[in-house]
């Protein structure tokens, strides 16, 4: 046991910008300090449930949101620890405190004395004297209330606790299933095996075997299971036979049988899911997920994904004919395959464009996408990012101190932006702390975390366009943490429905095909030349190549979701015959596997952030797509009048409104499908 008094998580948190004594954080402080920090919330919440007082907005709500403090920087260090740079001791502790949070969740949600205090406030709402944030926060904690169960009887309550507590558990192991698998898994190759490759890629495959402890080895490359390794291999590399190796071992992570196989766990936790929307009066979890987003319900999601399918089936069927035919020209006597996908695709766009990935891929250095992203950003909003150096969580993390136009302190930002073993896979936004104004002007702290290839000592990190516009697009989440101007915490930043959150983020991503970003930031990691603008010409006139693909790719993903947790589908769900039956329902094209397979599709089983609303990324899109044409209506990517709009409506609002009502007033109406279908090439491919 660690004593408290000196639990670095616990003292007040003095160093620069008020972050945590990360140089002297160990893992045995994390569950001492969870515990008193569990106990100290309790005791808040307690004192509210009980207050002897008639409820009133300060002494319930006011004083909900300021409750947990303690419990909330806890948290917030632990679960960047355990996604960012976990171990054995880490994980442990993530398996023990999982359920220890959904329990103590439990407590907080089904006290009935506390939701009869707010439920008393919300009956008379309207005679409280509240402002317009005030009354969205009241609004938004009775409904969490009610959605958690808290006006439900004893006995329906105790077993949604029991559902809970066991789902929490469920999401800890299926994430830790995935890293296990993808840390046991790489394919050791010799300089013989790298025809196709060209130098950047053999050089992220170089230093990923050192990092995977062959360092004594010069002669040896490794190919992982991170995205960025994955991808680059199966797009440059001529061997077949290593090509399907590769491909076989991603499609298949969760689902190698034993002890990380995810099947079990997935039919378990859609069961439970669906036993929980049901004690909360829904049909099913879908229905019960999208209740309370812009989409509504699961019928409005799927026409959206119904409206893009077909049209991407159809581009996708002539990219596949096209690919077929490449092939048949090189005397190839075979099937496209889906391991063959991303090879014949590479070689299409260089025959069709004269352009390559390794043409373009030395003009994106990430140092210098990083610059592209915070250049954007002043441009818009008047940011500005200064390198500061502070003791942080890992070595390869760096951070920021983000200023205004006047100069002022706005937050700290973090970037954690290479792939090791230590860190699960994909990308993300988290925060150590939000902005809130309600017991003073907190400052955020927000992170944005990667997994790029790290590139062998001394040479610059080279992004593909993908991971660059990977890059802008956490970025735009990282923004959505920094800009937030709120009082209340519970509205801070990303705090918004599940649909409209992907908006500022997807949006983002548009700034990186501006000319004059690209013009300034696409600089050649060797000259330092800017990339010319014939190659530039090229890269912006490939937008919609390969798009019926990555479409189908991602749409597949979305219904599945949406199938796999509809009415009726938990009892004796077989989860690889299910995913089979779906996508030959949907026609999925046979050369295309879903972008994440059930048993590895983290966004939906390690936790339900996203479950049943993975959608949300094309509903997103729509709006994504309409709100750039605002600059574009206006003749400037960086139109001053514009920026101010989605700076406050979109970017600084976190959820002060209900997200149709901000989107019109940032663009004066809600889009229509058709800026998605064009931005995707799709608008004619039905």
């Amino acid at each position: 046991m660690t004593n408290i008094a000196t639990n670095p998580l616990l003292a007040d948190w003095t160093q620069a910008f008020g972050l945590p004594a990360f140089a002297d954080l160990k893992p045995e402080h994390f569950r001492p300090a969870f515990d008193a920090a569990l106990t100290r919330h309790r005791a808040e919440i307690d004192a509210i449930a009980s207050d002897k007082a008639a409820p009133s907005f300060a002494n319930t709500i006011e004083a909900l949101e300021k409750s947990g403090r303690d419990l909330d920087k806890v948290a917030n260090v632990f679960f960047i620890k355990a996604g960012a740079d976990t171990g054995d001791e880490i994980e442990a502790i993530e398996r023990d405190v999982s359920p220890l949070l959904a329990r103590h969740s439990n407590a907080m949600y089904l006290n009935r004395a506390l939701y009869a205090r707010i439920a008393e406030l919300y009956s008379r709402r309207d005679k409280l004297g509240l402002d317009a944030e005030q009354a969205r926060l009241l609004e938004r904690y009775h409904l969490r209330f009610v959605r958690a169960g808290g006006a439900l009887d004893k006995d329906k309550q105790d077993r949604l606790a029991a559902i809970n507590e066991r789902l929490a558990s469920l999401g800890t192991q299926f994430g830790q299933n995935v890293l296990a698998d993808e840390k046991s898994w790489a394919l050791i190759l010799e300089e013989g095996d790298l025809a196709g490759l060209p130098d950047f890629a053999r050089d992220a495959a170089r230093a990923a075997a050192a990092d995977r402890g062959n360092p004594g080895n010069p002669g040896k490359y490794a190919i992982t299971l991170a995205r960025s390794s994955c991808e680059g291999f199966l797009q440059f590399s001529s061997r077949r036979d290593l090509r399907e190796k590769v491909f076989a071992a991603w499609i298949k992570r969760g689902e190698n049988g034993g002890t990380t196989d995810n099947r079990a766990v997935i039919a378990e936790m859609v069961k439970l899911r669906d036993e929980r929307a049901r004690l909360l009066g829904f049909d099913s979890f879908a229905d019960y997920r999208l209740d309370d987003t812009m989409a509504k319900t699961p019928d409005e999601a799927r026409k959206l994904l119904n409206d893009v399918w077909g049209r991407a089936r159809a581009k996708a069927g002539r990219e596949r004919d096209a690919l077929q035919a490449m092939i048949a020209e090189e005397g190839g006597n075979f099937k496209l395959a889906p391991h063959d996908w991303r090879y014949y695709a590479e070689k299409l766009r260089k025959a069709k464009y004269d352009l390559d990935e390794s043409e373009i891929k030395p003009y994106f250095q990430l140092d210098k996408i990083i610059e592209a992203s915070f250049d954007t950003a002043h441009r818009l909003f008047g940011l500005s990012f200064k390198p500061v150096e502070v003791p942080l969580y890992h070595p390869d993390a760096r951070a920021w101190d983000v200023t205004d136009a006047s100069g002022n302190h706005v937050g700290l930002f973090i970037g954690d932006y290479f792939a090791r073993p230590s860190k699960h896979s994909g990308a993300w936004m988290t925060s150590l702390r939000d902005q809130q104004r309600l017991t003073g002007d907190t400052r955020p702290v927000i992170l944005n975390v990667c997994n790029f290839s790290k590139p062998a000592a001394g040479e610059p990190a080279l992004l593909s366009f993908d991971d660059a516009r990977t890059l802008f697009h956490e970025f735009g989440h990282g923004l959505h943490g920094l800009l937030s101007n709120v009082t209340y915490p519970m509205l801070s930043g990303t705090a918004v429905a599940r649909d409209f959150v992907e908006l500022p983020s997807q949006l983002y991503e548009h700034w990186l095909e501006v000319p004059a970003i690209l013009e300034k930031y696409a600089r050649h990691a060797k000259t330092g030349a800017p990339m010319p603008k014939a190659l530039l010409d090229k890269v912006l006139a490939t937008r919609t190549f390969n798009q019926g693909f990555a479409t189908i790719e991602y749409t597949s993903c979305a219904l599945v979701d949406l199938d796999i947790h509809a009415k009726g589908v938990a009892d004796k769900l077989d989860v690889t015959q299910f995913e089979t039956d779906r996508l030959k329902a949907i026609q999925m094209p046979d050369e295309i596997v879903m972008r994440h397979r059930l048993p590895h599709f983290q966004h939906l089983f390690s936790g339900d952030g996203y479950a049943a609303g993975y959608y949300s990324y094309m509903w997103s899109e729509v709006l994504d797509a309409d709100a750039f044409q605002a600059f574009e209506e206006a003749g400037n990517a960086f139109d001053p009048e514009t920026a101010k709009r989605l700076h406050d409506f979109i970017y600084s609002a976190g959820n002060l409104r209900d997200p149709a009502d901000a989107y019109k007033a940032f663009r004066g109406k809600l889009p229509s499908v058709d800026a998605l279908l064009k931005k995707r090439g799709l608008d004619e491919a039905a």
